[in-house]
């Protein structure tokens, strides 16, 4: 996966005047052309260089709104104390953290959940919350290049996603029912990773390491020279 905040022309800082601009027009006009086109008058960027940033308008707009969530996310991760957290917990305060970073523009995070609901753009939703799921694992120390490096990334970004929306109809003080709805579902998650580790400690777990799982032993994680175009690799 490409470092969507890699600056290879320069116009990372036009992006943030741009996004910085466009952030009060969210709430009443959406991620729409006409908050870019707000946002271009608002920021007094050349029209012309705003369409270099932003080749796709608002849509590239609102992405990169999530990937500066993200990025504060990691920031927040690398300054706190979870050396002496459970695992499991460590995974929690990396979504509450993401959460907690865009409390202030809920409304952007929401408006943009409908934009990436939409059919035309549900590949780049995707590919947004599977970026948090990535920056999170890494934050965290994950080294698996395995093809548990993907099993791991989409378990969690089922538990992000669905975080989320509850978040954005949570009303409750501190948003408290977010965070046991939050701890529910990753005790889900870790009670399945439980009965797999059973599973493959019985006898039909050894025919399964013989056959199905020999397949997936092929499967690697992307290397960071391949990501920008081809989503992993396999051993030959």
């Amino acid at each position: 996966m490409t470092d969507p905040h890699a600056d290879p022309d320069g116009l990372a800082g036009i992006r943030d005047r741009l996004l910085d601009a466009a952030l009060p027009h969210v709430p009443f006009d959406g991620w729409t052309q006409a908050t870019f086109d707000a946002a271009v008058t608002d920021s007094d960027v050349d029209p012309a260089l705003a369409r270099a940033a932003f080749p796709r308008g608002a849509v590239d707009m609102a992405l990169a709104f999530h990937y500066r969530g993200d990025a504060l996310m990691v920031q927040r991760i690398a300054e706190a104390d979870l050396a002496q957290m459970r695992f499991r917990d460590r995974v929690a305060a990396a979504i509450r953290f993401r959460l907690e970073a865009m409390e202030m523009d809920k409304e952007a995070v929401r408006r943009g959940a409908t934009l990436f609901a939409l059919p035309n753009h549900a590949a780049d939703g995707a590919g947004a919350i599977w970026h948090t799921a990535d920056a999170i694992w890494t934050a965290l120390g994950d080294t698996a290049r395995d093809y548990n490096w993907y099993t791991k990334r989409a378990t969690l970004s089922a538990v992000y996603s669905s975080t989320v929306l509850y978040w954005l109809g949570d009303d409750s003080p501190g948003h408290q029912a977010t965070w046991e709805f939050l701890d529910r579902r990753i005790d889900n998650v870790m009670s399945f990773e439980g009965v797999k580790g059973k599973v493959m400690k019985s006898p039909l777990g050894r025919v399964l390491e013989k056959g199905p799982l020999r397949l997936l032993d092929r499967v690697r994680a992307p290397d960071q020279t391949f990501r920008e175009n081809a989503p992993g690799w396999t051993r030959r």
